[in-house]
């Protein structure tokens, strides 16, 4: 690719003034950037999907590098398990909407941009109005649904999606462009895999420091597109391993089956994604919230919880009375549960306790029910002295 993403006519048209000569003075005596690349990021328009572990490093330095106007989509709220990660957020903050944690971090970083936010999920209803508005894209969600809804519609509108992914110590980016001539999301992945076979972050962890090395270098690409310098990751998949301190380098190519970038394709306006990404998803298992099974405690009525965790999850938090048969080992320890009794599975958030429900039900359990929200409802909504993590 050569050039910017940026037309010139925009960039010609505004002035810096004497604060902000000073504040990007070290952009502007780079021969690649100048005063020209620096109008470019002035007149920019970029859009933040999540306020998290990644989309907080991207924010900061797009702000600090002088991106005109940053968008930022998020409906959440600063949670205390958020800090390890999410640098846009501070203790004071807790309780706080992420969107006004976020607008207050980045106005103070730098006064001279405008920041819109847009408070509600990005879905298929809002997501081509909120892309169009936008030059480029930084995607920082952290589900599958997210991922090929963002894809889709910065396909549909012909905009740069800058993507990102942290899993444990790997993380790795792409720019997804196909109107630049690199392939897309879908390329790489057509189908989401099957429901609750990838954890997520609150499932699997994640070493706290990554997603900001993975959201800079998101940060970077989307600088580039904007002044128009280097060789972007189009095309291009970079692998970083955090224990080994090593990139890779994989190179991607279009499919041209693709369903939404491809010669023929059959996709020309955004899906419904959850059913997309739920589609290969088996029955649904019997499920129970916190509610009844307190009740159930309180009645004292016979039945046997079975906790599907690690042991050092186990060793953070526990509901009493729960024995521990982590999920890897449940198909060889059977007979330790008790099949004559109702028996309850519960796990961090309810992911591995589905599967371990639809396990014991292949091998003849059938009074087996999964604990809807894991002991993470449990200390939200029955006892809070269980701590979170």
């Amino acid at each position: 690719m050569k050039g910017s993403i940026i037309d010139d006519r925009r960039a010609t048209a505004v002035h810096m003034s004497a604060e902000e000569l000073q504040r990007y003075s070290r952009h502007l005596i780079m021969p690649e950037v100048t005063a020209e690349g620096q109008k470019r990021l002035k007149v920019a328009r970029a859009l933040c999907i999540g306020a998290g572990g990644l989309g907080s490093p991207a924010a900061l330095y797009l702000a600090a590098a002088g991106m005109g106007t940053i968008g930022i989509v998020d409906f959440d709220n600063v949670d205390l398990s958020n800090l390890q990660r999410q640098i846009l957020h501070g203790t004071k903050d807790i309780g706080r909407g992420k969107l006004e944690s976020a607008r207050d971090r980045l106005r103070d970083m730098n006064p001279e941009i405008e920041i819109e936010l847009h408070n509600c999920r990005f879905s298929s209803e809002n997501a081509s109005q909120i892309v169009c508005d936008y030059d480029i894209v930084v995607d920082g969600s952290d589900n599958f649904a997210t991922r090929y809804l963002s894809n889709d519609v910065c396909v549909f509108e012909r905009k740069p999606n800058v993507y990102g992914s942290v899993f444990r110590f790997e993380g790795q980016t792409t720019v997804f462009a196909p109107h630049l001539g690199g392939p897309c999301y879908r390329c790489l992945f057509p189908e989401p895999p099957p429901p609750d076979s990838v954890p997520n972050c609150a499932q699997a962890g994640v070493l706290g420091v990554l997603p900001g090395i993975i959201g800079m270098l998101q940060a970077i690409e989307t600088i580039k597109l904007i002044v128009g310098i280097g060789e972007p990751l189009i095309g291009r998949l970079l692998h970083f391993d955090a224990l080994k301190i090593k990139f890779r380098e994989l190179n991607l190519r279009r499919d041209p089956r693709c369903p939404v970038c491809g010669e023929t394709p059959t996709i020309f306006s955004p899906i419904d994604y959850d059913q997309f990404c739920g589609a290969r998803e088996e029955q649904s298992v019997p499920a129970m919230s916190v509610h009844e099974l307190k009740q159930k405690m309180d009645a004292r009525e016979p039945f046997e919880l079975i906790d599907v965790r690690e042991p050092f999850e186990y060793e953070i938090a526990r509901i009493d009375g729960a024995k521990l048969i982590p999920l890897g080992e449940i198909g060889e320890r059977l007979d330790e549960i008790q099949r004559e009794q109702p028996i309850v599975v519960h796990c961090h958030s309810g992911q591995r306790s589905a599967q371990a429900v639809r396990l014991l039900q292949q091998r003849g359990f059938n009074n087996v029910c999964n604990l809807e929200g894991g002991i993470d409802a449990w200390s939200d909504h029955i006892d809070p002295s269980v701590p979170k993590y």
